[in-house]
């Protein structure tokens, strides 16, 4: 799409964003007329971005679990390389699990976060045929989670707080996983996690899906975007478990009670970061800006308590919120 500033960005639109699409088709439509000839389109352009603005916020304040779901998959959300690109600096990849592999679903290393140094680890799900069997599509084996436990334990080592972006339908499913102890691993990360004597603060900006989630995200702060889920399973295995029918899938989100908004409300994570108007594809620069203040001013907090009382809340806080989600 185009129009007199220049490209603009091709959408990807969701079911329940078809009128939204209609109207914004209309408004290229017009740019591309008045881009052929001299019509004044500038009123009509008006009216109707008025329109999309009404029809996001009456779409957006209404969206069901199953729609949330729908959000959060969003191809075009920002990923984990795209938050590491826009808000850490002198960035330096750390790869492997000193055992068996590397694994690119987990994006690790070190860096600094507007000043702070920070050890960074992110689940990656890829944004293009390549990169998505590159990464994996964001679903790490048994070696990611050795390699996050390495790596949290060096940060410890060094006093390095801890920065985890969780974007991930959950732990790779494969035989191979489970051959090379996959429920070990991911054990093992959170046990590393709950005895670090540093900061830790985990964000989840798409999926946290399953234990694949659960092994970065025992954090002194659990922030979560607007449009963000996070679940014990995906409602696509808990239709096919519980109804086994494809048909029970928005029941099963339902069911699942994994919004933001839910897991605000029952204690499981401490901050909702609002997304832009239309969630976070529609505006990544400002999506990506925020969480970063949010990831600062939660650093900000935490830095100044000392480790032992660090660790001995996370895990007292790990054991609440264990007991609420059972």
């Amino acid at each position: 799409m185009t129009d007199a500033s220049g490209p603009r960005l091709m959408r990807n639109y969701l079911e329940f964003e078809k009128p939204i699409a209609e109207l914004e088709g209309k408004i290229e439509e017009l740019r591309h007329l008045a881009s052929t000839g001299e019509l004044n389109i500038a009123e009509e352009v008006a009216k109707l971005t008025g329109k999309v603005e009404r029809q996001l916020k009456q779409t957006y304040a209404k969206l069901t679990a199953w729609q949330k779901v729908q959000v959060a998959r969003h191809p075009d959300r920002p990923h984990v390389v795209d938050y590491i690109k826009a808000l850490i600096t002198d960035w330096t990849p750390l790869a492997g699990d000193r055992s068996f592999a590397e694994d690119r679903a987990l994006v690790s290393g070190l860096g600094r976060l507007r000043g702070q140094s920070v050890m960074v680890l992110g689940t990656e799900k890829g944004n293009s045929a390549e990169t998505r069997v590159k990464h994996s599509f964001g679903m790490a084996r048994p070696e990611g989670y050795r390699k996050a436990r390495r790596l949290i334990e060096l940060a410890d080592r060094f006093g390095v707080p801890v920065l985890t972006l969780i974007d991930t339908a959950g732990a790779f499913p494969g035989i191979d996983a489970e051959e090379r102890g996959q429920a070990e691993a991911i054990a093992r990360s959170i046990e590393a996690c709950l005895g670090a004597r540093v900061p830790i603060v985990a964000v989840i900006i798409g999926e946290g899906g399953s234990g694949g989630a659960m092994g970065l995200a025992a954090a002194d702060r659990l922030l979560m975007l607007e449009h963000s889920v996070y679940s014990v399973i995906s409602p696509e295995g808990c239709a096919s478990i519980l109804w086994r029918s494809p048909d029970q899938v928005a029941t099963a989100a339902e069911a699942l009670k994994l919004t933001a908004k839910d897991m605000l409300k029952f204690g499981i994570v401490d901050e909702v970061v609002e997304e832009p108007l239309g969630g976070a594809h529609r505006d990544k620069l400002a999506m990506i800006k925020l969480v970063g203040d949010r990831i600062e001013a939660a650093l900000k907090e935490l830095c100044v308590v000392e480790g032992g009382r660090l660790r001995a809340r996370r895990r007292e806080r790990f054991l609440e919120t264990a007991s609420a989600a059972g």
